[in-house]
């Protein structure tokens, strides 16, 4: 079933109560939902793991952004009460067990996750439970096409996005023979071969194409096949262990000094240099890499941190936040806090309506009666019939001799459904 005819296919009624996990994800119809006029939110993201570090700007901009909200009156007349919170922790298992808790809170939406891995891990038993669920930093295309019934949403850009702008970055640099190596998983899998895909359409020779498994303790076999390939740039699309197989590579004379590396959002982070080499920071010097921009919007950044003064990494944060902003928005639409009548909304307050770029100024527009267009704190959302933005800006970012975390430039992807 196309996404699009997905979108209006919430249905309700008896037979919905016979839902399963094991038959949700299957076109099968959802549980109806009793309506109590307070919208409740729950998040599953990683306060431990190996995205920990991307749970502090997530969760806090998940906070941030229920106090605006409930500074401006909040939803349908009632605040939002505090987040029901869940630990992803990298673990499918614990990640279920996580949503597991949060849905048995009463919750009308689910914040996350962070990963792609641990979304499709519980994606079934939220959107089954007629639950709606949003991640921020979901980047897998798996999603695009995923029968969730209509209850599931991201704020991030597609792989399928970001894949052509780390291709332009390779090939702006003028290499001619790349190897990708990524993680095997729906993640992994997606970028590289949006990645790949884009690189032989500019030209690029393919030197090795290879995934492995995230879980191993070992990384030197996928250095070695790396060696043997003989590149001139080097693609590592990874989570935390990818420090090991930059070790390696620096190791083997195929670090930034003697080849192109490169990277992607999984490994963006300012702490990157010091665990790849602690004692020399600058090991990493000239590596680039790709991920969905971090923060344009000065206002916002200036607000969270006075929110929350000790975040140091703002990587998803705005994509959060409007994840929690959209879900609110779209109550406000439906005048209901039951997710299958405000799941129905959840495109329409992005697009095709009269621009507003908060909270208080959409609801405003909503209450005069008015169609929006709500433009978030991560950039235009617009999304698509599949409940994602169909553009992305993508910022290419790279380290410093010093090991500092630098911007370099933001680039437009996508356009068009």
């Amino acid at each position: 079933m196309r996404a699009s005819a997905r979108r209006s296919a919430i249905f309700t009624g008896a037979a919905a109560l016979l839902l399963t996990a094991a038959t949700a994800g299957t076109g099968s119809a959802a549980p109806a939902k009793d309506e109590d006029g307070v919208l409740k939110l729950g998040y599953v993201l990683p306060e431990t793991g190996q995205l920990s570090f991307l749970g502090p700007p997530m969760i806090e901009s998940t906070n941030f952004a229920i106090k605006t909200i409930n500074d401006a009156g909040g939803v349908l007349g009632k605040p939002i009460p505090p987040v029901v919170s869940g630990d992803e922790a990298g673990q499918e298992a614990v990640a279920t067990q996580s949503a597991d808790r949060v849905l048995a809170a009463g919750v009308d939406a689910v914040i996350g996750a962070a990963a792609s891995g641990m979304s499709l891990s519980f994606i079934d038993r939220v959107t089954g439970s007629g639950v709606v669920q949003c991640s921020g930093s979901n980047t897998a295309p798996t999603f695009t096409d995923y029968d969730d019934g209509g209850y599931y949403f991201r704020t991030a850009p597609s792989d399928a996005l970001q894949g052509p702008v780390l291709a332009e970055v390779i090939q702006g640099d003028g290499h001619e023979r790349v190897a990708l190596v990524a993680r095997a998983d729906d993640y992994g899998r997606g970028l590289l071969k949006s990645t790949q895909d884009a690189l032989k359409d500019g030209g690029t020779e393919i030197a090795l194409a290879e995934t492995y498994d995230p879980k191993a303790t070992n990384f030197d076999q996928v250095v070695q096949k790396v060696k043997n390939s003989s590149p001139d740039a080097v693609v590592v699309i990874s989570f935390e262990e990818g420090t090991q197989i930059l070790q390696g590579l620096i190791e083997a004379g195929l670090g930034p000094s003697e080849k192109g590396v490169y990277g992607t959002d999984g490994l963006r982070s300012e702490e990157l240099p010091k665990l790849v080499s602690p004692s020399d920071p600058g090991a990493l010097a000239g590596m680039k890499g790709t991920a969905p921009a971090s923060a344009a919007n000065e206002q916002y950044v200036k607000d969270l941190k006075a929110f929350a003064p000790d975040l140091k990494v703002l990587q998803f944060a705005p994509q959060t936040f409007d994840c929690v902003t959209t879900i609110a928005l779209a109550a406000e639409k439906a005048k209901s806090d039951d997710p299958g009548n405000f799941a129905k909304e959840m495109v329409n307050v992005t697009r095709d309506g009269e621009k507003c770029d908060s909270f208080a100024a959409c609801k405003k527009l909503l209450a005069d009666g008015k169609d929006i267009d709500y433009d978030g704190v991560s950039g235009p959302l617009d999304f698509t019939d599949a409940g994602e933005p169909g553009i992305a800006t993508i910022e290419v970012y790279s380290y410093t001799p010093q090991g500092t975390l630098q911007t370099l430039r933001t680039e437009e992807s996508g356009g068009g459904e």
